[in-house]
């Protein structure tokens, strides 16, 4: 595995990752992280995927992982879209270096969400597939007030300031669903070895700022709209995946809808899979039989 960094179009410099199979390889794969965590967690999925012949890359978000520069961290400076214009940058970096390689993008949770604005925002990246992983559809009222409330946030806490009042409204409920919770994070992973790895990590958790948290709110409203819906490439394979027991897409009903919004606005070809597991999936006992089902819709695509 290879580390680089680039220029962010907020600010500071993006680290980011590559991980090479053996050989020449037959596809790219762009991994697109959540909120509050970085790349290196997932480099046994990457390693699986360069087991299939994949090229893999990726990058800490501004104020995430390694990346540095963006004036404090779980922060995006420049907004939603100079993030996911890090991310995009990065794409056309690796398709410039291999232009007849086809690339699938892969983003999970804060990530999914990413991707899901560059299948609108940059329907010219000429995708083979996408893979949407830990998503949801917010209620049209719930972003509104979370919005609102991010404003008044701001305005008493600054962009850069952190808010348990926020934090509490978005992140606060999903351990409720569990009875009684060992840990602040047993929401992402039924499994406590990786809750706990997870917890120890420097990288990982840490309060959203205010700032991050009305951009994901807003990334996440942009992506709801019906226009926005509407100008994804209609003949782009979409696998929605998801754990049955995430909060983050309300136990799959979130996800569910998220089907339905993509089938309404004209996408031809969607499928929706949902797992035993909470929220990160890719970590979950069953692991594996999710990586196979990943690896089968990019197959049957090559």
């Amino acid at each position: 595995m290879k580390e680089f960094e680039f220029s962010s179009k907020g600010a500071g410099m993006i680290h980011a990752y590559r991980w090479e199979p053996e050989g020449k390889p037959i596809a790219i794969v762009q991994l697109v992280h959540g909120i509050a965590e970085h790349m290196l967690r997932y480099d046994d999925f990457a390693r699986f995927l360069n087991s299939k012949g994949i090229l893999v890359v990726a990058e800490d978000h501004m104020g995430h992982g390694k990346s540095h520069g963006s004036g404090a961290d779980l922060y995006f400076t420049g907004g939603w879209t100079a993030a996911v214009e890090d991310t995009y940058t990065l794409q056309r970096t690796v398709r410039e270096e291999f232009p007849d390689l086809p690339c699938f993008l892969f983003g999970h949770s804060m990530g999914s969400f990413m991707a899901r604005t560059m299948l609108y925002r940059y329907p010219e990246a000429d995708l083979r597939g996408a893979v949407i992983c830990g998503t949801a559809w917010q209620p049209a009222p719930v972003l509104t007030a979370g919005r609102a409330l991010c404003a008044l946030e701001k305005m008493r806490l600054g962009a850069k300031g952190h808010s348990k009042l926020l934090t509490n409204l978005m992140f606060g409920a999903y351990n409720k669903q569990f009875g009684q919770p060992r840990t602040p994070n047993d929401w992402i992973c039924s499994d406590p070895e990786v809750v706990d790895r997870y917890t120890a990590d420097p990288l990982c958790g840490g309060e959203a700022t205010v700032g991050l948290s009305s951009d994901m709110l807003s990334g996440i409203a942009m992506n709801q709209k019906k226009s926005n819906l509407a100008a994804m490439p209609k003949e782009l394979p979409i696998l929605l995946i998801a754990g049955k027991s995430d909060p983050v897409g309300n136990m799959g009903k979130g996800v569910e809808k998220t089907y339905q919004k993509f089938l309404n606005a004209g996408m031809r070809n969607v499928t929706l899979k949902l797992y035993d597991g909470r929220h990160e999936i890719l970590n979950e006992g069953n692991h594996t039989e999710v990586y196979a089902d990943i690896w089968q819709f990019m197959e049957d695509l090559l």
